[in-house]
């Protein structure tokens, strides 16, 4: 994966979503004017079928289901931000919006169904629902973040989308990861080499080797944290990540190296329900 500056990244982020501020706003209503039956102004709630059995919908001749992924990705980073400044009205409004998504995108429609189907017992229902979802989008079932301790190094990871630096109509998304490894032992510890295994929805997976970390290999003392980020490619809108870091023990002459687990991640334009087990 490549490296990324996390303070210019916040920067570059913030400035993508003031951006796309205004365009956003004429695209989405408040879910309560669906219910009502006005379906003017938003394109992931109007939709329709054309002749061809596409689906159109407002301000644009055709809506695809990667176009309506974008649009709900888009309005899901503002919604953070929102909340993160705590201008929770609008964050309150947009959360209201995305809602609007979860009958058009199949992803969200099974992932309602299927926490429904837990949550009233229906096992059956929700192994069907298990087993279509894993069929429209592969690790999707998977969240955006994975925590994983080896021998007391503790290794936690989140994924976010780059909507920024993706370029869509060519099959590009970018993924940022943002990595904490935590020294929960007495003893200090150096990251030496990075192994990440990365596979995207079509089943392709890529193996990436690296000396240390954003270019150097950082030594972590007992009861200390380290933390980078960095950016990852891929050419499908979700996928999956997971690897090891090699470290070795630093206090004694000959330790020998040892593998850290990092846990399997899904990388997905959709994210993850809700960003209340955020980890990082």
């Amino acid at each position: 994966m490549q490296s990324l500056n996390m303070k210019g990244c916040m920067s570059f982020r913030l400035t993508v979503i003031r951006d796309s501020e205004a365009v956003m706003k004429r695209q989405w209503v408040n879910c309560g004017n669906r219910r009502r039956g006005n379906w003017s102004g938003i394109i992931a709630c109007r939709s329709e079928r054309n002749g061809r059995g596409e689906s159109t919908s407002a301000g644009s001749s055709s809506t695809s289901p990667f176009s309506q992924s974008h649009h709900y990705a888009i309005l899901k980073q503002q919604m953070e931000v929102a909340a993160k400044s705590q201008d929770y009205e609008e964050a309150a409004r947009l959360r209201d919006s995305l809602k609007c998504f979860e009958d058009d995108l199949p992803v969200l429609h099974l992932r309602r169904l299927l926490k429904q189907a837990i949550a009233e017992q229906r096992f059956q229902d929700a192994a069907r629902y298990r087993d279509e979802l894993q069929e429209t989008a592969p690790h999707s079932l998977l969240k955006c973040s994975s925590d994983a301790t080896t021998l007391g190094i503790r290794v936690q990871v989140r994924s976010s989308y780059m909507e920024g630096r993706s370029q869509p109509s060519e099959e590009l998304y970018f993924f940022a990861c943002k990595v904490r490894i935590t020294n929960n032992t007495n003893r200090p510890v150096q990251l030496l080499r990075r192994h990440w295994i990365i596979t995207d929805a079509n089943g392709k997976t890529e193996n990436v080797w690296g000396i240390g970390v954003l270019g150097e290999q950082p030594a972590i003392l007992p009861r200390t944290s380290f933390e980078y980020s960095s950016a990852c490619p891929l050419n499908t809108q979700n996928g999956r990540i997971e690897g090891d870091f090699e470290m070795i023990h630093v206090d004694r002459v000959g330790s020998r190296a040892f593998s850290v687990a990092i846990a399997p991640f899904s990388l997905s334009l959709l994210g993850d329900d809700d960003n209340d087990d955020e980890i990082i």
